[in-house]
C-alpha cells in the first residue's frame, strides 16, 4: 500500500505495473495523494485516434481509469472499480489529455470518485463517475 502523500517517484514505480496504461497508451502520473490524482496522456496520431480522426473513446477512458486507480489506491486498502459511467462531452482538440480524479466519498468498503478529462486547450472532453470496492 502506498502512503497518503507518496513522492512522484514512488507513484511511478508502483503504477509501472499498469503496462497498458503506461506503456501502450502513454499515460503518466503528474500528481497523486489520497483521494486525488492528475494524470496525462500525449495524443499520438495513429495510436489514440479512430478512423474518423477523433480521439478514441477507449483512449479517453483508459486515461480516466488510470487517474482513478491512482486516486483510490493511495493511502487506502487495495481498491478496484466495480461500476463506471463515462460521458463524452466534446471532441479533444489539443495534443494532450489531462485527467483529474477526486474522491466524492471514501468509505471503509466502498468509494465514490469523479474524474474530469480536459485537453490542453482547456476543452472539457469527458466526465467519469466510478464506484469502487476495497
Amino acid at each position: 500500500m502506498l502512503p497518503e502523500n507518496p513522492t512522484l517517484e514512488e507513484l511511478s514505480a508502483f503504477f509501472a505495473g499498469d503496462k497498458f496504461a503506461t506503456e501502450a497508451a502513454g499515460c503518466r502520473i503528474v500528481e497523486g495523494s489520497c483521494g486525488h490524482a492528475v494524470c496525462e496522456m500525449e495524443l499520438v496520431q495513429g495510436v489514440h485516434y479512430n478512423a474518423m480522426g477523433g480521439v478514441m473513446g477507449g483512449a479517453i477512458f483508459t486515461l480516466a481509469d488510470f487517474a482513478l486507480a491512482v486516486a483510490c489506491n493511495v493511502g487506502e486498502a487495495p481498491t478496484v472499480s466495480i461500476s463506471n459511467t463515462i460521458e463524452f462531452l466534446s471532441a479533444a482538440k489539443g495534443s494532450k489529455l489531462i485527467a483529474t480524479c477526486d474522491v466524492d466519498k471514501s468509505g471503509r468498503r466502498v468509494g465514490f470518485y469523479t474524474v474530469e478529462v480536459v485537453d490542453d486547450t482547456g476543452r472539457k472532453v469527458a466526465k467519469m463517475c466510478a464506484t469502487c470496492s476495497r
